[in-house]
């Protein structure tokens, strides 16, 4: 992926700043970010020049000559119709924003046309009994569960293959046969596939202890029991752009009390807050981890992510988090099982 980092400027770059940006930057055009890093605009050669012939000087700002509409769209939307988009507004570029207008990467048209492959390892931890959905998970293992017509980790792994990471990691216990059955070396699936096998359960980070040597790129590592649209190559160059050792995804996760919610002081009333609404960010199951990690997961020990990551941060290491607000649901509970099947093909056409 293209880095386009280089081509941001705050709302007081200006014009010579901009053109500045431009130059050293991949994409061909200049991103206006304000200081939330929302996007308020793009500046091109074409407004340049414009700008110039205008009168406007290389001092001037970048804001006067900015285009103010530009086109974006919403991060989690699939690769298909980004390129769909970029052909019919004959675009180069197309910034991907989340919800709250918040720039997440900037996708070319090169890119689409010739998808980039990255050769992190990614590791599915697909080794859970799955104990809370019952019945379902006694004959098959809860990742190899039907989702939409297939398997939820067939869904994992080729929405991972289709964003160009096809060297895989499972991480098998509990019927391992029926998923390296199915999946085999991954020849089908486009992707070269690996098994790590847990003799008994290691957690959600044991798996790591099981690797002969730490892989030398920063391996994507999830569970497998999650449905989710992320896009694991804004994830990653978010990662590079930090000094971490570690990024974990997160969700906000919001609880609604549904009554007044009292707070005292000695014995009295201080204020009621009627019915509120509490978000707090939540671990969302997906990682990346340096190899720097590897040293704090001893082999053969059960242990589990949270407790890693603990680890590295006590060892004054760094953890950065990334906010991802595609869709997501992790498949623990039997309600969450039907809420995937009557949303998959709306999430997954």
């Amino acid at each position: 992926m293209k880095s386009w980092r280089k081509a941001v400027v705050g709302t007081q770059a200006t014009v010579g700043e901009a053109i500045a940006a431009i130059e050293s930057g991949s994409i061909q055009i200049a991103l206006v970010l304000d200081d939330q890093n929302r996007l308020l605009g793009v500046v091109t050669d074409g407004d340049v020049r414009r700008g110039l012939l205008r009168g406007i000087p290389l001092a001037g700002l970048a804001t006067d000559i900015m285009s103010r509409a530009p086109v974006s769209a919403p991060a989690a939307l699939p690769r298909e119709d980004r390129l769909q988009l970029m052909r019919q507004k004959s675009i180069k570029q197309l910034p991907l924003v989340d919800e709250g207008g918040h720039l997440v990467l900037v996708e070319t048209l090169d890119e689409l046309l010739e998808p980039r492959h990255y050769p992190n390892p990614v590791l599915i931890m697909a080794g859970g009994l799955g104990e809370r959905l019952g019945a379902l998970t006694r004959e098959v293992p809860k990742p190899m569960l039907n989702v939409g017509g297939r398997p939820l980790l067939e869904t994992i792994v080729r929405n991972v293959v289709q964003q160009g990471f096809g060297n895989i990691f499972i991480s098998v216990n509990y019927k391992a046969e029926t998923i390296k059955d199915y999946f085999a070396d991954g020849t089908a699936f486009g992707a070269n596939i690996q098994y790590i096998h847990e003799t008994e359960r290691l957690g959600t980070a044991g798996a790591l202890g099981l690797f002969p040597t730490p892989p030398a790129l920063p391996m994507i590592v999830t569970n497998g029991d999650i449905l989710t649209t992320i896009d694991y190559r804004a994830l990653l160059e978010f990662h590079h752009g930090t000094p971490a050792e570690a990024t974990m995804a997160v969700r906000e996760h919001k609880v609604h009390v549904p009554y007044g919610v009292v707070s005292t002081s000695e014995g009295f009333l201080d204020a009621i807050r009627e019915k509120p609404t509490e978000s707090w960010f939540v671990s969302a199951g997906i990682y990346v981890i340096g190899s720097s990690v590897f040293r704090h997961v001893a082999p053969g020990v059960s242990v589990d992510m949270p407790t890693v990551l603990e680890r590295v941060i006590a060892g004054e290491g760094r953890v950065a988090v990334y906010p991802i607000r595609e869709y997501w649901l992790d498949i623990g509970r039997l309600e969450d099982f039907e809420q995937a099947h009557a949303e998959f093909h709306e999430v997954f056409p």
